[in-house]
């Protein structure tokens, strides 16, 4: 046995570093990002899609209380036949065991619990071929972004929510000695004690499209603080958000801990688990990220006691002023479209262009110029099917298929129709360039609505004035995760810069080169916030953590 204290001090130099690195916001991370021999050795990837596929058409190595029978609900977009079989429990049981486990794993105390975690997060790192088959598989996105995003990015995610928590913690310290001088007589002496308390069961309810990057920060986060966790997978993807399970049971039982601070509350469609766990009196801790229908029924319907932490829908704007490097521009913008189709809550919806056009090295160029020059860049970005095969990934479900073909049939407006692509490697995969419709800024009813997958909006606005007052108001009233502006002129940028605090949203400028918007750097960016309603707080903020843990205190004279 190891005990979380060792596992402390064998992971004190990792942890200590990241706490440094969550407060500094440099570029920092400690999981590799390529799937290369010469980094995770010659026998990693075929021995990870050797387990992979061990656990196809089986049951999933899982044993937790109250089993009801087994579920398999996944189908790979791929069109690989998944059949894994999951452990279907009974909430009520899970929640009685997670609440006894509870008192051992408070004791532990803030340090073991990091621990822990980061002996977690490094088997989990272990795993990272076996966790991008299984990623690519359930969410449709590419092998090698699978194996990103998937694995060494979300598990940087995950620890930095660690160090995060571990920080947060130990702000006040353990024990302190109070003294109070009194005159004509002997000081008042005082021990006090403050012990981080954990609010209570943590609920992870886990998305169909990013199930780890999206689920890491609120599983670690709540372990950490104090919390045991439940971990409700989208039915869509199962099997990455298992596989993480197993591995914490693993060491949690390896570390003398009771294996149910972690469990899979895996169900059939329309068991509502969620919703049963997110209303039960002992779950005070949800975190999910989804639709903002479900979002939103979460945050007026979870218990009076209960901090609920969401990431829902919400219209992503790109404001067009001018440029110094107008090929940049597009390629960026080309690339942020098509990136796993779409299917990211952070890719670009709607683009604003001024209706006098776009000022550029060649002379400026009107919303119907732009529209057409970004198709351009589209068609030249995914004119190899191979390349465009390993850039868009499959469509994830047919809400989204549906998504696109409903954006196709918007005649005249359509710029782009979107294409199908066949990966020869799997052939059966739904795989679709994206689709591009111009807009006036009359047609809110439009654009006004989030069209999550490869569907983007050029809208004709009025001025680059009139562009960011929509921007500002759509984003107050339907939420964004990202923003972006476009402009060499210090005013506008300035006043994109104000419209953004305005909004409560993230912005970023100019971005031409090899930066995308929809991406964000754990250890460095914040991912969301909760100044506007796509989100209630930010990967990963004071706030984040915060809400999970009480510090009490006793004083002994």
């Amino acid at each position: 046995m190891t005990t979380p204290t060792q596992w402390y001090e064998t992971h004190r130099e990792l942890l200590d570093a990241a706490v440094a690195a969550a407060g500094a916001r440099d570029y920092w991370s400690n999981y590799p990002e390529s799937p290369s021999k010469s980094v995770y050795g010659a026998d990693a990837a075929p021995a990870g899609e050797q387990a992979f596929r061990a656990l196809l058409g089986a049951d999933f190595p899982l044993d937790q209380p109250g089993e009801l029978g087994r579920v398999a609900t996944e189908r790979s977009p791929y069109g690989l036949e998944l059949g894994v079989r999951y452990p279907r429990c009974d909430p009520q049981r899970l929640v009685a065991a997670a609440r006894a486990a509870t008192p051992a794993w408070r004791d532990v105390g803030p340090h073991g619990r990091a621990g822990v975690a980061a002996e977690i997060l490094r088997r989990i790192n272990a795993r990272s071929f076996e966790m991008a088959h299984a990623v690519q598989h359930t969410t449709g996105q590419a092998f090698v972004m699978a194996f990103q995003a998937g694995g060494p990015h979300a598990q940087d995610r995950g620890l930095e929510a660690v160090a995060c928590a571990l920080a947060a913690q130990t702000r006040i310290p353990a024990t302190a000695t109070w003294t109070k001088p009194q005159r004509g007589g002997d000081p008042l002496v005082m021990t006090k004690t403050s012990t981080p308390v954990g609010r209570g069961v943590a609920l992870v309810i886990g998305c169909t499209t990013f199930p780890t990057w999206n689920g890491y920060p609120g599983l670690f986060a709540s372990l950490v603080t104090g919390n045991p966790v439940i971990v409700k997978p989208h039915p869509g993807a199962v099997l990455p958000l298992a596989i993480t399970v197993r591995v914490a049971r693993e060491v949690l039982a390896e570390s003398g801990l009771d294996p149910d601070l972690v469990t899979l509350a895996a169900e059939e469609p329309g068991d509502r688990v969620a919703a049963v766990l997110a209303t039960h009196p002992d779950v005070r801790i949800v975190d999910f990220t989804g639709s903002s229908e479900f979002g939103n029924w979460l945050e007026a319907n979870a218990s009076r006691q209960t901090v609920v932490y969401t990431e829902k829908s919400g219209l992503n704007t790109v404001v067009v002023d001018s440029t110094a490097d107008y090929p940049g521009l597009l390629r960026n913008l080309a690339f942020s479209l098509s990136l796993y189709s779409g299917q990211m809550c952070t890719t670009p919806q709607n683009i604003m262009v001024p209706r006098e056009g776009v000022d550029t090295a060649d002379g400026r160029r009107d919303p119907q110029q732009f529209a057409a020059d970004l198709s351009a860049a589209l068609d030249k970005l995914l004119g190899d099917p191979a390349r465009a095969a390993g850039t868009l990934g499959a469509i994830v479900n047919d809400g989204v298929m549906g998504r696109l073909t409903e954006a196709a049939a918007m005649t005249p407006g359509v710029v782009r129709p979107p294409g199908e692509v066949t990966d020869p490697a799997w052939p059966q995969a739904g795989i679709r360039t994206p689709v591009v419709v111009a807009l006036d800024a009359d047609d809110d009813k439009v654009y006004t609505r989030e069209w999550f997958g490869p569907v983007s909006f050029v809208i004709t606005t009025g001025s680059t004035e009139h562009s960011l007052a929509l921007f500002t108001e759509t984003v107050r009233h339907h939420g964004a995760l990202t923003a972006t502006v476009h402009s060499t002129s210090e005013a506008v940028l300035t006043a994109a810069r104000r419209a953004a605090l305005d909004a409560g949203v993230h912005l970023s400028e100019n971005l031409t080169a090899g930066v995308f918007v929809n991406q964000t750097a754990a250890f460095s960016d914040l991912h969301g916030t909760g100044a506007n309603p796509a989100a209630t707080a930010a990967l990963t903020d004071d706030y984040f953590v915060s809400g999970r843990f009480f510090t009490l205190q006793a004083r002994h004279a």
